[in-house]
């Protein structure tokens, strides 16, 4: 496996593989039980999230800028488990674990690209609820549709050029070592392991992206809960911060769901040693979980949403015998 179809220069100082070998869930017993697993979350996940598009799209009353950023997170969680999770099952249930160069590369962006895009759409919906708490009679100016649209925009362009440079960065590397990657898919540490020139400018870059994608979001989420608490506090009727504070237990859940897994999971590989199955069953749960909880979260804790979903019921059940007679 070490050299396996590897492009050599001229001057045999740069191998770039036609091929990666994706090591991941080899040395799992009984695996094919997770796979038939992630076949479930990943239908569950694109089923629960069309939903939430489908009722958001529908419904007139929830063309707000709140729900934009609901629907971006929806996106976001149906590309990321769709750039995952059957490249994953066909990578090990069908037992085609290579893969080309330029699909790993693809595959890489992909799976990054949507993961911090489920992050940064948090912290959007983290500033619509401290403008709406903390500025109630400024809301609709500073979070109008237009404004929010921009936002998502912006992430969409920034997270974008970040994954371009954190990928292309990738082709600069000579893999003359293994061609063998210790993941679930083509993950960006494990392969910067394998590169036999200087991968240090690589290392600083892994740093400044999981800072900027995950705990600096974070840490914005954690601030602007900071601030809510305390315009609570202000506020005399304990009726009032309860209400105030229901409409932030969903984003609260979702936070919650997406940033403890994974943070654990890198904290736990910095300071301990961590299994590699260990690691790779943690890393891929936190993945593949919070995509499928964040629909039924938002269903069932979104009191919007659930008013929409009854009247449209109760709106068919009355539709449905005229249309009979």
């Amino acid at each position: 496996m070490n050299s396996l179809n590897s492009t050599v220069s001229p001057s045999a100082t740069f191998v770039r593989p036609l091929f990666f070998y994706i090591n991941g869930f080899s040395s799992i017993p009984h695996v094919k039980y997770y796979y038939s697993f992630l076949c479930c979350v990943y239908a569950v996940t694109v089923i629960g999230n069309s939903f939430i598009m489908f009722i958001i799209y529908l419904e007139h009353s929830l063309h707000t800028a709140k729900y934009i950023a609901v629907f971006n997170l929806a996106v976001a969680d149906i590309c990321g488990s769709t750039a995952l999770i059957p490249k994953l099952i066909d990578t090990f249930l069908f037992d085609s674990q290579f893969i080309t160069y330029e699909a790993c590369l693809a595959n890489m962006f992909f799976v990054l690209f949507f993961s911090s895009m489920q992050s940064l759409t948090l912290v959007v919906l983290a500033y619509d609820r401290f403008v709406a708490i903390c500025f109630p009679l400024k809301y609709h100016i500073i979070i109008s549709n237009y404004n929010i649209m921009v936002i998502i925009a912006v992430i969409w362009t920034f997270t974008s050029a970040v994954m371009l440079i954190l990928v292309g960065l990738i082709t600069r590397l000579s893999f003359c070592k293994s061609t063998m990657v210790d993941s679930y898919f083509c993950d960006h540490g494990p392969m910067i392991q394998l590169a036999c020139n200087d991968n240090f400018p690589h290392v600083i870059m892994t740093r400044i992206c999981i800072t900027i994608i995950l705990f600096a979001p974070l840490a914005l989420i954690l601030l602007s809960y900071t601030c809510i608490i305390f315009a609570l506090l202000k506020t005399a009727s304990s009726k009032g911060r309860l209400k105030a504070m229901k409409t932030c237990t969903s984003h609260l859940i979702l936070v919650a769901v997406f940033y403890l897994p994974i943070s654990a999971t890198y904290i736990a590989a910095i300071t301990t040693t961590l299994h590699q199955s260990a690691r790779i069953i943690n890393t891929s749960l936190s993945s593949a979980i919070p995509p499928m909880l964040n629909p039924m979260i938002y269903t069932i804790k979104t009191e919007e949403i659930m008013d929409v979903i009854r009247r449209r019921y109760k709106r068919n059940k009355l539709i449905i015998p005229i249309l009979k007679q």
